[in-house]
């Protein structure tokens, strides 16, 4: 169970972020030691503090995540199997992938306690948010010694 902050972000913000680091910009929010969801939630309902959020597929965002790792990014959530190449980057920079409860985005939403915009709001569900959640139920996938849940890679 996960209590904090993490930051949701998608395969739009991933382009992004990338880019800024290429042309040695600063990022939205300091990567070093924070989490990113792989999640793009739904309109926020009226009385509510985040739409459905449930995890997206994690394999889409592999073309971006060593470097984010190198960057200091230690964890990601998302669903699915990676890339031998982001588990060789886990492995390296000792970093963890967590496996949430797919299917479930709107009880997911009901562990989330505050949801701020922290950039690309032009990118819609694709925005980077920042979530503070309460007890975000996770299974680690692949942990930062390469042990990986999944049997098989791509």
């Amino acid at each position: 169970m996960l209590s904090g902050i993490m930051y949701t972000a998608r395969d739009q913000a991933h382009k992004r972020l990338i880019e800024a680091v290429k042309k040695g910009k600063r990022l939205p929010f300091d990567l070093r030691g924070q989490v990113i969801y792989y999640c793009g939630p739904t309109g926020t309902p009226k009385g509510k503090v985040i739409g459905s959020c449930g995890p997206t597929t994690s394999s889409r965002m592999d073309a971006f995540t060593p470097i984010l790792l190198k960057k200091g990014l230690r964890g990601m959530i998302g669903k699915g199997r990676r890339s031998k190449e982001t588990i060789a980057a886990i492995k390296k920079y000792k970093s963890v992938y967590f496996l949430a409860p797919a299917g479930c985005g709107a009880l997911l939403a009901k562990l989330v306690k505050e949801s701020c915009l922290v950039a690309y709001r032009d990118l819609g569900p694709e925005q980077i948010l920042k979530l503070e959640v309460k007890d975000f139920p996770l299974v680690v996938g692949i942990d930062s010694r390469g042990n990986n849940i999944y049997k098989e890679e791509y």
